[in-house]
């Protein structure tokens, strides 16, 4: 995480990259601790409106990816 101030590699909030960090301890991507199992395991205590922001947060992130992942194919189909 750059700086270490949890804001995630593109500032969106912690367990927001590639899961390549300490959560996940270097292993694939969504074995972290925001992603893949246990994934709602701490919403539990969270009220409605800071659930609707972490699922926001989320989503944003997994936008994020996928439109790299998008990109990467293009470069790789060379379009």
């Amino acid at each position: 995480m750059p700086g270490l101030d949890q804001t995630g590699p593109q500032g969106l909030g912690p367990k927001t990259g590639r899961g390549m960090g300490p959560c996940s301890g270097g292993m694939r991507r969504g074995m972290g601790c925001g992603r893949g199992f246990g994934r709602f395991a701490g919403r539990a205590y969270l009220s409605k409106s800071e659930e609707v922001d972490e699922l926001e947060d989320e989503t944003r992130a997994m936008e994020a990816d996928l439109k790299a992942l998008k990109e990467r194919i293009s470069e790789i189909k060379g379009e």
